[in-house]
């Protein structure tokens, strides 16, 4: 996912590959790929030119961080006891950051 997120634009199978090192062989990346589409993780299109496909993230890294922080809390558990743990161990900006978003949800960031 990272070198997806990293990328400028969509890239193939052998692009990842690239990216990730050549440790790692094309029949493998591009499984890896498939199962990321299958989970709704990336997407994929046909490659303008030539044959195959081109894969970039379904969501942004903050997005996708955002997501799972919210099926840790809509999971089994105590949610007051995740989010105090959470909560507590935040450094102080980004615990003043949170106080300020909480506050004002709809302000654009300026940070």
């Amino acid at each position: 996912m990272a070198v997806l997120w990293a990328a400028a634009a969509p890239l193939s199978p052998a692009q990842v590959r690239q990216q990730l090192g050549d440790g790692l062989v094309y029949n493998t990346v591009q499984t890896v790929l498939t199962r990321l589409v299958e989970k709704g993780l990336v997407r994929r299109r046909r490659r303008l030119t030539g044959r195959g496909h081109v894969y970039f993230a379904a969501e942004d890294q903050a997005a996708a961080a955002a997501r799972r922080m919210r099926a840790v809390l809509d999971g089994p558990g105590d949610r007051r006891a995740v989010l105090r743990q959470f909560t507590a161990d935040l450094d102080p900006a980004d615990a003043d950051l949170l106080r300020a978003l909480l506050q004002n949800p709809g302000e654009e960031d300026t940070a």
